[in-house]
């Protein structure tokens, strides 16, 4: 049976998240004062309300960060929710109603929807991606080129485009890289084998050494290869997932047929310069596993704004 990450969904954690970059945002609107252009215009006891609309068609993603953040916020409003995460929406659709004070409602205008607009944009990009896979076997993966302390919002977002999580931190699971490779080498000598590695890390965790650091005794063990021949190299220590690094989709056709023969319980994922126009040929080549870095750090934000209802 494969082996998979953690797949996030809206948590306490997500959730907390969340609120710690709404109170850092709205520190940065304020800076420890007011909003002063609309304390000086708008009557304190003026009250309305406005509709969170898309500009843009694509895919729902944050309806319950829009609801923490408010909470989080303090301000007097109420927030009531028109939409659902993971659903397609067209250009026009209304989100949400905030309700309340204009004073409050005017000052965290620019905190709310600059949290939507990038959720969604996430979501729809990953929508698309998806999309463009849609046929074959292949399941699209995040990375963790993520934007610093948006990483759970943002794999959460992926998730509401229908893509898949890949570890979270480092923590959750191995993914030994050229660079572990070459830094495990001996003093002096070749960089370390990657079959070798697969067995020293899966050795260290499952014993008294890995124990003693608090180490997983069983987690996911994946390895970065960048050519055929280290993929028959590396088969025979069965890690869970081969990583196979910016090959061409000939290469990845073979690496498949070559584990389907030797290993076939070892999954096969393909990462590296994968772009909209080259990820149908790539997942036709039957590897399992396709991870997009784009799918987080060169999403646009999605056009989200706010209509004032009239009265």
């Amino acid at each position: 049976m494969d082996r998979e990450f953690e797949q996030l969904i809206w948590n306490a954690a997500v959730e907390a998240d969340c609120r710690r970059l709404v109170r850092m945002a709205i520190e940065e609107d304020l800076s420890g004062g007011q909003d002063w252009t609309t304390v000086s215009l708008v009557p304190a006891e003026r009250r309305g309300a406005a509709d969170v609309v898309a500009r843009q068609a694509g895919i729902v993603a944050g309806m319950p960060a829009l609801v923490a953040a408010v909470d989080e916020l303090g301000f007097d409003l109420s927030v009531a929710l028109q939409a659902e995460d993971a659903t397609a929406m067209e250009a026009g659709t209304v989100l949400a109603t905030l309700s309340g004070s204009v004073r409050d409602l005017l000052t965290a205008e620019r905190t709310l929807l600059n949290l939507l607009g990038r959720l969604m944009g996430i979501a729809t990009r990953t929508a698309k991606f998806v999309q463009l896979a849609s046929g074959s076997s292949a399941r699209l993966y995040d990375t963790r080129k993520t934007t610093p302390g948006w990483r759970r919002l943002e794999k959460y977002a992926v998730r509401c485009g229908g893509g898949c999580n890949h570890r979270l931190g480092l923590a959750d699971a191995v993914l030994i890289k050229d660079n572990h490779l070459a830094q495990a080498a001996e003093a002096g000598g070749a960089a370390c084998d990657p079959a070798a590695a697969v067995q020293r890390a899966r050795e260290f965790l499952s014993g008294p050494e890995g124990a003693r650091a608090g180490a997983p005794a069983d987690p996911i063990i994946e390895i970065e290869v960048d050519s055929l021949e280290q993929l028959a190299d590396v088969l025979p220590a069965a890690p869970d997932i081969v990583l196979l690094d910016n090959m061409s989709s000939d290469q990845l056709s073979q690496a498949v047929a070559m584990r389907n023969d030797q290993a076939p319980g070892v999954q096969l994922e393909a990462s590296g310069g994968i772009r909209e126009d080259t990820l149908r040929e790539i997942a036709a080549t039957g590897v399992d596993r396709i991870s997009v870095g784009g799918l987080t750090h060169s999403a646009i934000a999605l056009d989200v704004a706010l209509d004032w209802r009239a009265g």
